[in-house]
């Protein structure tokens, strides 16, 4: 069986902010894998959040897994079945109508991107590879 700190890491406070950071799923997912070496009661706390309340499933995933190695009864979490922010078409309609008649489908995730940097890096980490096809089929129907 695997042994785990059972004391607070030095940075959690750091690590705490991360994991919780909206802008970037790269950096709640670093900061899950992280935490996961260390099995206390606040980190514990910490993970099934992010497992429950994360926008990104591969996040969701890597706190569920963690909270299992440390022996914790948890449901595994399921892939978000519809978007995985309420109101995703109002936001990407904004910005399509903030943009010139004929930009295109990089011109869109550019501004979405700068608009809403916590919509467009949830989805990315959502469809990893297929973030870019999935994003330009939402914009044709728009």
């Amino acid at each position: 069986m695997k042994q785990f700190e059972t004391v607070l890491p030095e940075q959690y406070e750091a690590l705490k902010k991360q994991a919780n950071y909206t802008s970037s799923w790269r950096e709640r997912l670093d900061a899950v894998e992280k935490l996961s070496a260390f099995q206390h009661d606040k980190v514990v706390d910490l993970l099934r959040n992010r497992m429950q309340h994360d926008k990104v499933y591969k996040v969701q995933l890597a706190a569920y897994e963690a909270l299992v190695a440390f022996g914790e009864e948890e449901e595994k979490p399921a892939p978000a079945r519809f978007d995985i922010i309420k109101g995703t078409d109002k936001i990407f309609l904004r910005v399509k109508k903030s943009l010139p008649e004929n930009h295109t489908v990089v011109d869109f995730a550019d501004k979405l991107k700068r608009m809403r940097l916590d919509v467009f890096d949830a989805y990315e980490g959502d469809k990893g590879k297929q973030f870019m096809d999935w994003l330009e089929e939402r914009w044709v129907k728009l």
